[in-house]
């Protein structure tokens, strides 16, 4: 199949939806890998934006190129001439200076655009000078909340707060850490962060405190905006005390904002608790409504917000990625990389500009918040949602899809799968008839996934699997509106992305599972981890494997038509016998049966000594698992997969221990039935469900099968 795909009309579908859906949430035959589901039309082919953009480079740069497999391979054999051609392109608010796009040797020891200067924030705010009264946010919580700010509205906001942070001793280069939902406060508050040149990093108020602690207490923040309690799946959660803990373990912090985070209201920060007079050798606290209450504004939306022009690699935001051993990875990103790179990604491979409507699941303290900020340097409007995917039902978020108008709607791989398990069929339910994308990420999207959106959500629309991560804080494997979209494969690597798959001796493999890495390096590359003097830690991370090539440790196989399956993590292969398989092929065969709600494989084998193969199952509502689907459970594994992948031993228990973010504790989990303490394997306030992990000690393990 060619590299640009094939079809005949606006976005073709390969598949109706009566076939395409049959059998959703049954088990039954597994869904064909490779199976031809959506082909680019003329449409896509003439007024997507990555179109407009090949056009743009023959005419303003004499670069002439025919179709996507060679826009791609361009664009990753000359890096720095691609990238200056895409600031050019979208022309952010920026000076671009007279420097080189990149220069320096191997990687990590490179440098983007270094004579330019630059503000993520100005750039995320510029339609509030274009179009103030265009729609930049709608949110909604499942407290039933609910409004929407104009780009204009949004800029008053974040000038007012910026005035309010000044006010406190904000200034460049501070750090500003926020315990916040997914609401308007957090969006107004990173903007105007960022804006003074100030550094963001921000969890969800779901992390314990010890968690959060062991973030923050790295970049020693100057103020906290934090709230006091969230609601989750219909229960309220009080996080006062949460909130003075952490205070308390920030020696540096000179100010806390306290968000009264209202269950009601249209408006961001009406229902602020007033501020607090300030104890001798504590930290003032303040209202988040009393922020820069008395600043004078005027002048137009965007008038009032002071703009720091920094550098391309200044510092934007911190994010935490958990390493195998130690605190969590503090990752610092650049305003100039990040807003180049989600320019790219959203315009380009997503589609999105002035007009749409942009969702992701997802929390402030996942990766894909600050990906979903990007949707304001494209002018699109993003949505933000606090609450539960799956409360009052599974289908809530298709809901808010439908009454929101969502052009593009992103989630986790797991609630797609959980919908198809629980027979929805939104698309005949619900007025989507503005979805032309649903977005896939946190883990592999399995073929199934991927028949069921296409039967029972929308036909005409573009599935597109992500693979990425926090360390570079987007997806560099994934759609694009120019190539075909076949069951469980990501449509191919995104632009200015060299993903390889490597042998163990560094050489680059097609049709065949190898390491993924990065063979190039992009903007959005962390510029440090901080606290990092010479940047030891860093190198270990990426570089130590492969020198001078990005290791991001996931497992990948290219495809020889540019094609890629993600098959999990390479530190939880399943190793048997010399046979390596990834864990989400694995998944695919025994989440098919509709007795199995959840499932974990481990194997435990070490360096020279093979070990258990042991899978945890959990049971659907209503199922058990006896003997007899036990038995039906080795016989698919033996048939699909391998003998040699057939679990030594199998046990049923009440959850699958996974992160806030969704991701299954694999190899934590390995480590515990290896015998580390669950306190050491496990940060346990960063997960979502820490009850079950004890159902994990080799032992204790309940419900042998």
């Amino acid at each position: 199949m060619p590299q640009d795909g094939e079809g005949t009309g606006p976005g073709t579908s390969a598949a109706s939806a009566a076939d395409a859906g049959a059998g959703a949430g049954a088990a039954g035959a597994a869904a064909q890998e490779g199976t031809l589901l959506w082909s680019p039309g003329p449409g896509e082919r003439a007024h997507a934006r990555v179109a407009r953009f090949i056009g743009w480079l023959g005419a303003m740069r004499g670069i002439h190129v025919s179709g996507y497999g060679e826009l791609w391979r361009w664009s990753v054999e000359r890096p720095g001439e691609f990238w200056d051609c895409v600031w050019a392109f979208f022309a952010p608010p920026a000076r671009r200076g007279d420097g080189p796009a990149l220069s320096g040797g191997t990687m990590p020891d490179v440098r983007w655009f270094p004579g330019a200067t630059v503000n993520y924030a100005r750039a995320a705010l510029a339609a509030a000078r274009s179009d103030p009264d265009a729609t930049a946010v709608i949110f909604r919580s499942e407290r039933g909340r609910g409004g929407k700010l104009t780009y204009g509205e949004l800029a008053a906001e974040v000038a007012r707060v910026q005035a309010g942070l000044r006010e406190l001793g904000v200034t460049r280069g501070d750090r500003v850490a926020a315990f916040l939902p997914n609401a308007p406060e957090a969006l107004i508050a990173m903007l105007a962060v960022t804006a003074l040149g100030a550094v963001w990093s921000s969890c969800s108020p779901d992390f314990g405190a010890a968690s959060v602690i062991d973030r923050f207490a790295q970049i020693e923040p100057k103020v906290l905006i934090a709230v006091d309690g969230y609601a989750y799946a219909g229960k309220e959660f009080d996080r006062a005390d949460a909130v003075a803990q952490i205070a308390a373990a920030l020696p540096a912090l000179r100010a806390i904002v306290a968000v009264d985070y209202p269950a009601t209201g249209t408006r961001p920060g009406k229902a602020a608790r007033p501020g607090k007079a300030a104890r001798p050798g504590k930290a003032e606290t303040v209202g988040w409504d009393a922020l820069g209450a008395g600043s004078a504004r005027g002048g137009g939306p965007a008038a009032g917000i002071e703009f720091a022009d920094v550098p391309f690699d200044h510092p934007l935001w911190v994010l935490y990625s958990s390493g195998t051993t130690g605190l969590p990875k503090p990752i610092v990103h650049g305003h100039g990389g990040i807003a180049l790179e989600h320019l790219k990604a959203i315009g380009f491979h997503q589609d999105l500009g002035p007009g749409d409507v942009f969702f992701w699941y997802t929390t402030t303290g996942w990766m894909m918040w600050n990906y979903l900020a990007g949707g304001l340097l494209a002018g699109a409007a993003i949505v933000l949602y606090d609450g539960s995917a799956t409360h009052p039902g599974p289908g809530a978020l298709w809901k808010l899809a439908a009454e929101t108008g969502v052009t593009y709607f992103g989630t986790g791989a797991p609630y797609l799968m959980a919908c198809a398990k629980a027979g929805l069929s939104p698309g005949r339910e619900l007025d989507l008839s503005a979805l032309r994308g649903v977005g896939s990420t946190g883990s592999p999207l399995p073929p199934e996934g991927f028949e069921w959106v296409y039967g029972q959500v929308k036909r005409n629309l573009v599935l597109g699997s992500f693979s990425g991560g926090t360390d570079l804080c987007t997806g560099f494997v994934g759609p694009c509106p120019l190539l075909p979209v076949r069951a469980g494969v990501l449509s191919g690597r995104c632009l200015g992305a060299k993903v390889e798959a490597y042998d163990p001796d560094g050489r680059p493999l097609t049709g065949e599972v190898g390491e993924l890495v990065i063979t190039v390096p992009m903007p959005s590359m962390p510029v440090c981890f901080w606290n990092d003097p010479g940047g030891a830690r860093y190198r270990d991370s990426y570089f130590a494997l492969y020198p001078g090539v990005w290791r991001h440790g996931d497992w990948i196989k290219v495809l020889p038509d540019g094609g890629c399956v993600i098959y999990g993590r390479s530190d939880a292969t399943l190793n048997r016998g010399g046979v390596r398989m990834g864990t989400s092929e694995f998944y695919r065969v025994v989440e098919r049966f509709a007795q199995v709600q959840d499932s974990l494989v481990v194997d435990t084998g070490q360096l020279g000594r093979e070990g258990r193969l042991i899978l945890y199952l959990v049971p659907a509502a209503g199922q058990r698992l006896d003997a007899g689907t036990i038995d039906r459970i080795r016989g698919a594994i033996r048939d699909t997969l391998s003998p040699r992948h057939v679990p030594d031993e199998i046990h049923q228990v009440p959850g699958i221990p996974r992160t806030l973010s969704g991701k299954k504790l694999e190899v934590p989990v390995r480590k515990i039935l290896l015998g580390t303490p669950v306190a050491e394997a496990a940060d346990a306030a960063a997960l979502a469900n820490p009850e079950v992990l004890r159902y994990f000690l080799g032992a204790q393990a309940a419900g042998s099968a």
